[in-house]
């Protein structure tokens, strides 16, 4: 395995932004995980694990430790008797690949997850999920590097805690466990899911039932008209994807604010969220809180089609990425009461 050292990390980022790593790993196997692993004890210096980099923001002077890139490859579908069919991949697969191979397949459940940048690995770390499905829903097994004991372990579904963006991989056990590999149990001949509105405005025209690879192209479409669809050379497209959650609010304070929100002539838009809590859409809060779509500060701005994308135009620091997401979250607090929290991980601030 080789160990190079001072490596630019922006280009392994989808927002382009970010100071070198001390070390930089590129790994192929479990083998070679747990050699950097080691390398990275051998000196007593600090290990960030990298994926696809399309959920990231690495501070300008980069990390000063050992930065891991999991690039374990591999994708095999098997059927066991009686059960759905497994698809299971290395963490190192690109996520989208892996998408359009279950589609081809003709298997339901991971459809609407289509052009989402990234790698496998990154997924169950958010559970991630988009138009109606999270990886939550199909994920049997995630195989792990326990960095505590150096051991590999098979975490069951229910053993990953799974919750809305959320995962035992980014609360609770946090920097515990490096992802090697995820299994996914699918419904062969499956329907797809069509539940999202902007996906059944989509469709409202047709006729009859769309396949899933109507509604994977039709994903991607919608992806594209947002800027959430990695295009080269389009710069509201160099983003980090979503910068920040929708917040999940008690139904007491939704019905103060939302009488509030009347009182100015405007509705406050919500989707439940389970008993008592309302999920409000964090790109209207934004919005309505006088940030619009293109919105610039410096380099830095807001995409001129999604107004969670907070995008480089071209030069951008992520001093600058920074300061205008601190002033979007300043923002939002005065003219809501609700601090935004922030989608991606944030490196070396």
């Amino acid at each position: 395995m080789l160990i190079r050292e001072q490596v630019a990390l922006a280009p392994f980022t989808t927002l382009g932004v970010g100071g070198p790593a001390r070390y930089f790993a590129e790994t192929h196997s479990e083998a070679e995980v747990i050699e950097a692993v080691e390398f990275a004890r051998s000196r007593q210096l600090p290990l960030f694990v990298l994926g696809g980099g399309s959920n990231l923001v690495i501070a300008d002077k980069g990390f000063p430790g050992v930065v891991l890139k999991v690039a374990i490859s591999g994708s095999s579908s098997c059927t066991p008797p009686r059960k759905n069919p497994l698809f299971i991949a290395g963490a190192g697969v690109n996520w989208d690949t892996l998408v359009a191979q279950t589609v081809d397949a003709n298997c339901a459940g991971l459809e609407c997850l289509s052009g989402i940048p990234g790698t496998v690995g990154g997924t169950p770390v958010q559970n991630v999920g988009a138009y109606g499905q999270e990886v939550s829903q199909t994920i049997r097994e995630v195989r792990v590097l326990d960095l505590r004991s150096l051991q590999i372990e098979i975490l069951s579904n229910a053993e990953c805690s799974f919750t809305y963006r959320s995962s035992i991989f980014n609360t609770t056990e946090r920097d515990r466990y490096i992802i090697l590999q995820v299994s996914f149990a699918l419904h062969q001949d499956g329907k797809p899911s069509v539940r999202y509105a902007d996906l059944q405005k989509f469709f409202a025209s047709s006729t009859g039932d769309p396949t899933l690879a109507e509604v994977r192209a039709a994903v991607c479409e919608i992806r594209y008209r947002k800027a959430m669809l990695i295009v080269p050379g389009d710069e509201d497209a160099r983003s980090a994807g979503s910068f920040f959650k929708n917040p999940i609010v008690p139904q007491s304070f939704f019905e103060e604010l939302s009488a509030r929100v009347e009182s100015r002539g405007l509705q406050l838009p919500s989707y439940p969220a389970g008993d008592g809590f309302r999920k409000l859409p964090a790109a209207w809060l934004v919005e309505q809180a006088g940030f619009s779509r293109g919105y610039s500060k410096g380099a830095a701005g807001i995409s001129r089609r999604h107004a969670l994308a907070i995008v480089n135009r071209g030069g951008a620091t992520a001093a600058d990425i920074i300061a205008l997401k601190d002033e979007i979250q300043a923002g939002v607090l005065n003219e809501f009461g609700i601090e935004l929290q922030p989608e991606p991980v944030l490196v070396g601030f």
